[in-house]
């Protein structure tokens, strides 16, 4: 990890980067025109607040049940099964793999070619 280490710093090292003038400004201007937030004092709940939120979460949880169990086993085994996955849409992405720098390339083929000759010597160890 010690080389890896040392290679990441140096294609670090080779990255510049430039701020214009224009930027540099407006990030100032935009540090100095903050202000901190007031505190908001927190108000105290009602003291039944809790007792209300713990009937209303079971009402639900028994409400959710009932209309789950409301079919009889009968039903449910002869009812045709819902295929959430074709009501789900599907969303087009358009990803490009990520450029790597050479020795970060290099170092991941090492990797790469590490791991499979692990690989094959547990197999040897095992007797694939």
């Amino acid at each position: 990890m010690d080389k890896l280490a040392k290679q990441l710093r140096a294609d670090a090292e080779r990255i510049e980067v430039t701020v214009s003038d224009e930027l540099d400004r407006r990030i100032n201007a935009s540090l100095r025109a903050v202000e901190p937030v007031e505190q908001v004092p927190r108000t105290a709940k009602p003291p039944f607040f809790w007792l209300a939120s713990t009937l209303t979460g079971v009402a639900a949880a028994v409400a959710v049940i009932a209309i789950v169990n409301w079919q009889s086993p009968d039903e449910q085994t002869s009812a045709t099964p819902v295929n959430f996955v074709a009501a789900v849409p599907t969303i087009d992405l358009k990803a490009e793999s990520a450029m790597l720098t050479g020795p970060l390339q290099d170092e991941l083929d090492k990797l790469q070619s590490d791991l499979k000759k692990a690989e094959e010597k547990v197999k040897r160890d095992i007797g694939l």
